[in-house]
């Protein structure tokens, strides 16, 4: 979903700060600035916001064909106060438009773009009938899905479609909420961190919600932990994780970064072997990259931008979530939600730290 934010930066001085957001929409920027070209399905108004980002994507070389834009659409917009840490404070959102206009009928006119994508992301700003006409799509042409909660509130739409997700990438409140939606009950309560958590018992606390996504027929689920990194999860093992994703080849202008970052982050990574049995967990953990924090609004998006670019150069989910963090950490680094530009020798660099340092938390039968 493509909307214009308006960032309030409090310190020192107080600034105000037009940039270009939405979760889809940044996830797109960054996946075209690694080097893969997206194809957007969306809903702007012919407003000041609607235009500024519909003249960025043409900029930026990008169709704007599945991108419906009409005079009567009020183009999302939200307002984002950051603290003095970057973090958000508080947030005033106008979104409705997507709803109203991004419906299953607009989505069909682009059937064949869809079934002819290396991979499909859906965000839960689609309602329900949208996100199942999508995922539809997708399954006649067997074309993984990514699924991205976007909120607490949101992702509880993962329920009409979590048979066709084959990745859905949540924070934790966000997994808790899925969690509770997909078991039609209440039963998993808020995450309470502790200070001194370690990553096992932090991944202990977690283990019940991700096994019941998994079990619900999500494929992979990646839980983004803030500052404490990643939990990329599946049932069996790491020749398991990518199976959904094994006919994705390096392709075009993805070859370079295929082989720089394979140079950095070996293919065959031996944290662990591989389970054929369906009750079997296999979970890993990544960690996050220390950072000069200027602003987080666009990390978690930059994250899954980058993990699909990689997914689409042909590099495994482990490579590929490496990559990720590292995109995320450039994101946190720059004053807009994706960076101007991302420099593949830092990106690799980056990623090799985390690929380096990734380790196995849980890896065996849930019987």
């Amino acid at each position: 979903m493509p909307f214009l934010q308006s960032l309030p930066i409090p310190e020192p001085p107080h600034l105000v700060r037009y940039v270009l957001g939405g979760v889809a929409r940044n996830v797109a920027e960054c996946v075209s600035k690694l080097g893969t070209k997206p194809f957007m399905i969306s809903a702007v108004g012919l407003d000041m916001a609607g235009k500024l980002l519909l003249e960025h994507w043409k900029s930026a070389g990008l169709s704007t064909e599945g991108i419906r834009k009409q005079q009567d659409i009020g183009t999302p917009v939200v307002c984002n106060i950051l603290d003095i840490d970057g973090e958000l404070a508080a947030a005033v959102a106008s979104v409705e438009a997507i709803e109203k206009f991004l419906t299953p009928e607009w989505i069909q006119q682009f059937k064949y773009s869809i079934c002819s994508a290396p991979i499909l992301m859906v965000d839960a700003n689609l309602i329900p009938p949208a996100l199942e006409a999508s995922c539809q799509i997708a399954a006649k042409s067997s074309v993984p899905v990514w699924f991205e909660p976007v909120s607490v509130a949101k992702s509880r739409r993962v329920a009409s479609v979590a048979k066709y997700v084959t990745v859905a990438s949540p924070n934790e409140d966000e997994l808790i909420a899925m969690a509770n939606a997909l078991s039609c009950a209440n039963v998993f309560p808020p995450i309470e961190r502790g200070n001194k958590d370690s990553t096992e018992s932090l991944f202990q606390k977690l283990k019940p919600a991700i096994w019941l996504l998994l079990e619900k027929g999500i494929r992979i689920v990646v839980v983004t932990l803030g500052s404490d990194g990643v939990f990329l999860c599946s049932k069996g093992g790491p020749s398991f994780m990518n199976t959904d994703l094994e006919r994705l080849k390096p392709y075009g202008s993805c070859e370079q970064f295929y082989k720089v970052v394979t140079s950095s982050c070996p293919p065959h990574w031996g944290g662990a072997t591989d389970s054929e049995k369906d009750s079997h967990l296999f979970a890993v953990h990544f960690p996050a990259l220390p950072a000069s924090v200027v602003r987080l609004t666009g990390a978690g998006d930059c994250l899954v931008g980058g993990m699909l670019a990689s997914i689409c150069a042909g590099l495994n989910l482990m490579q590929s979530v490496a990559v990720g963090i590292a995109a995320a950490k450039a994101a946190v680094e720059a004053e807009t939600n994706v960076p101007t530009a991302f420099s593949l020798a830092s990106i690799a660099d980056d990623a090799r730290s985390v690929y380096s340092a990734a380790k196995v938390v849980f890896n065996q039968s849930m019987l």
